[in-house]
């Protein structure tokens, strides 16, 4: 046997641990050191490349939308738009031929809380959809409610500082969320949702998505529409009282992704149907608001859901980091047939979120796995921390990474589809929208909600803003009463007679827990004392 082993150092096998170099790793227990109890020697070469790669395994957590689960599947095409050939409106590819598979990986999340929040929290939820399309990737990104708090960019780091934790205590605070809020009146539609049972979906399963912007659809002549984009869960939709959350919560801070990843894993795959809602693409002022409003939904009876697919989720991921936390997704992702619409929101965070993915993943994100498009990619792109391929060799000569070129580089594609070309005039200028309308619809979805769901959202109203200063109550009932009589007349009620701050502070209250700054006095309280050991 020793006669066999003369040249060998390590036996190695396919289930053999390796480094990062491709050692094999012999001893996995215990370090390198002088005598059995120490000291270690610096040239523990395992032990440091194990460490020093664990203090770096995570990236830096995204502002928005830490908190996720995903899940790869597919979308099939149905081919048409309600009952148009879909071609009507969209030359893009993947919707064209009825049947046709396109592989898909959705990231579902919270918004405003870390990686590690329980998700029962009162949040919207992020609900993003990357296409892997012949043409390269489409991403739909957006949210499970239809609408959002604001409707220009630049008060978007704003919003998100108002709604994440005081930086002096570090603890989320509803008279910030309420103070941002009243005096940004267009967010009352958005506010009216969240605190409602609609603020708590079940789960992820159980949730519709939106594209909440205005994008474009463009046929082959060139002829554009305005589009909204929405699914809708074959299995239903859930949400939760605020009791309901909190004792899930008690028992289970996972349960959204517990429940995703056990339905998938049985063979019980979630199931959306995609729909759009289409208008022609002018200003409307027959309207009472903006199409490009991203505030407002557009009414049903006037621009009916036209079904277009289905998206089912059939494989969880085979590691958590890789695929949920490494994938990216941006607004701007676009295929031909797909384009942008003038909504300032969604200008704004076309640049946002793909900047986001190169300072938090890295100037190479789109070159991971699951982010690279599942087609040939041949770009002039150099360099970048973490490149690992080049991305040039498609060109008949790789000493040319630029364009144009006489030498063999590559080459601009030939464009077949007319090109759509809006006219654009106007002056350059920093002004709101024209027709606001900022608290009709709130009212609107105010009468549609079912009689608990109305009781759930004036008591979470009451329960937080009566912690905030009475300035703050007074703009608030305002806008309420402004949305409808009864909104206004109940929340104005509920808040008569509760204490009242009169100048500005701290609540300590997260979003919809009211008498939770009392949990560190009961914590001590119901605590069971110890001896020291």
């Amino acid at each position: 046997m020793a006669e066999d082993h003369k040249n060998q150092t390590n036996i190695e096998n396919k289930d053999t641990l390796t480094n990062r170099q491709g050692h094999p790793v012999t001893n996995n227990q215990d370090i390198r050191t002088v005598g059995n109890r120490g000291p270690s020697t610096l040239e523990n070469y395992d032990y440091i490349e194990k460490i020093s790669h664990f203090d770096r395994e995570e990236v830096p957590e995204r502002i928005v939308h830490a908190r996720g689960a995903g899940a790869h599947g597919y979308f099939e095409t149905y081919g048409t738009a309600g009952d148009d050939p879909v071609s009507k409106y969209t030359r893009a590819r993947l919707f064209q031929e009825k049947g046709k598979q396109t592989p898909v990986f959705v990231r579902f999340s919270s918004v405003i809380h870390g990686g590690h929040s329980p998700e029962t929290l009162r949040d919207p939820r992020g609900f993003a959809v990357k296409f892997y399309t012949e043409d390269g990737n489409w991403d739909l990104v957006g949210n499970n409610l239809k609408i959002f708090f604001i409707r220009d960019a630049i008060k978007f780091p704003d919003m998100i500082h108002a709604f994440k934790p005081d930086p002096v205590t570090n603890i989320q605070d509803s008279e910030r969320f309420f103070d941002f809020c009243s005096n940004s009146p267009e967010s009352f539609h958005m506010v009216t949702f969240v605190y409602s049972p609609w603020g708590i979906p079940a789960n992820y399963r159980l949730m519709q998505g939106s594209g909440v912007n205005t994008y474009k659809w463009v046929n082959n002549d060139g002829e554009a529409v305005l589009v909204k984009y929405h699914w809708e869960p074959t299995q239903g939709i859930k949400n939760l009282t605020v009791k309901e959350a909190n004792e899930i919560q008690a028992t289970n801070f996972n349960h959204a992704t517990q429940d995703l990843y056990d339905a998938i894993e049985k063979g019980d795959y979630p199931e959306w149907e995609l729909y759009v809602q289409i208008m022609s693409d002018d200003e409307h002022p027959e309207l009472d608001f903006d199409p490009l409003d991203d505030t407002k939904i557009w009414p049903e009876d006037q621009f009916p859901w036209l079904s277009v697919g289905k998206m089912v989720l059939n494989k969880n991921p085979e590691n958590y980091f890789t695929e949920v936390e490494q994938a990216a997704f941006g607004t701007g992702v676009l295929v031909d047939g797909l384009d942008f619409s003038d909504d300032k929101m969604l200008q704004g965070r076309t640049f946002s979120y793909s900047d986001t993915q190169r300072y938090r993943v890295g100037a190479n994100y789109l070159q991971l796995p699951i982010n690279a498009a599942k087609k040939r990619v041949a770009t002039n792109h150099e360099g970048g921390q973490m490149r690992y391929e080049p991305e040039n060799l498609s060109g008949k000569n790789p000493h040319v990474n630029y364009e144009p070129s006489t030498l063999g580089g590559l080459k601009e594609a030939k464009q077949i589809g007319k090109e759509y070309t809006p006219k654009v005039e106007g002056n350059l200028v920093r002004e709101p929208i024209d027709r606001q309308s900022n608290t009709k619809q709130a009212g609107e979805t105010y009468r549609m909600f079912k009689d608990w769901e109305r009781d759930e959202l004036i008591a979470n109203l009451v329960g937080d803003i009566s912690e905030c200063d009475q300035r703050i109550q007074d703009k608030m009932v305002a806008l309420a009463e402004d949305a409808d009589e009864e909104y206004g007349r109940r929340l104005r009620e509920g808040l008569a007679g509760t204490s009242k701050m009169t100048t500005g502070g701290t609540s300590k209250n997260p979003l919809g827990n009211k008498d939770s700054e009392k949990a560190p006095e009961e914590a001590v309280k119901k605590s069971h004392d110890a001896d020291p050991y």
